[in-house]
């Protein structure tokens, strides 16, 4: 592999934190809360986060993490770890997708009407008019069922891998979808922001599917923003 030492950096990495959440699951925690009351954090997430940025810093001190509580741009490469599946996602550009060392592929779903879509929504959604309300409900009635993981890097990874034909989410940040979407790209599927463009991770409003639903879940939108 072209990026052997990053690659194998962030699997260890990964799978540490994962097994550091999965060890304190059913211990004692401190819950605090980033802005609104409705978002929850807990001191698991740092500690997690501690160590993944520890041993990135560790094996690559001259490079500059973005991570979720501190504060040419493409995906290179993608690493997640689901600890209570036990199951390792990892992607390369050009080199395809895997998990547990399995190669991914997107789904054959081919309409809308027969799909089962993944969405989530926004930490403020008591404060901001981009509540996703409206999507979820037009394209409740346009397909086979709406599910929430409550993870976005999961919705892209089971996305990736057939489990899920379509995602679409209004208000992201960038380490929500940077590995996630290089999973569904590498599995064949298509990843844009909400008009059809480039996906841009400073901004990431995010529409991803297996390619074959794509421009129908792009039109519910537009109808969305034009109604």
């Amino acid at each position: 592999m072209a990026r052997s030492l990053e690659r194998q950096v962030a699997i260890d990495a990964a799978r540490a934190a994962g097994h550091l959440l999965q060890a304190e699951l059913r211990g004692a925690r401190r819950i605090a809360f980033k802005g609104p009351s409705t978002n929850l954090v807990t001191e698991m997430d740092g500690r997690a986060e501690e160590l993944i940025v520890s041993r990135l810093g560790q094996a690559f001190p001259d490079d500059t993490i973005l991570a979720e509580e501190r504060g040419d741009r493409r995906i290179e490469l993608g690493v997640a770890y689901d600890p209570n599946l036990d199951q390792l996602y990892v992607a390369e550009r050009g080199q395809g997708a895997t998990v547990n060392d399995r190669r991914l592929a997107v789904s054959s779903t081919a309409t809308l009407d027969e799909s089962l879509l993944t969405t989530g929504f926004p930490y403020n959604i008591r404060e901001t008019r981009h509540t996703n309300l409206r999507e979820y409900a037009a394209f409740a009635v346009r397909c086979r069922g709406v599910r929430r993981l409550g993870s976005a890097v999961l919705d892209l990874a089971w996305l990736a891998s057939g489990r899920l034909d379509g995602f679409w989410a209004l208000r992201l940040g960038p380490w929500d979808i940077a590995a996630g979407s290089l999973f569904v790209e590498e599995a064949g599927g298509c990843v844009t922001n909400l008009v059809g463009g480039a996906l841009d991770l400073e901004a990431p409003a995010v529409v991803a599917s297996n390619g074959r639903i794509h421009d129908a879940m792009l039109a519910v939108l537009r109808e969305t923003r034009e109604s």
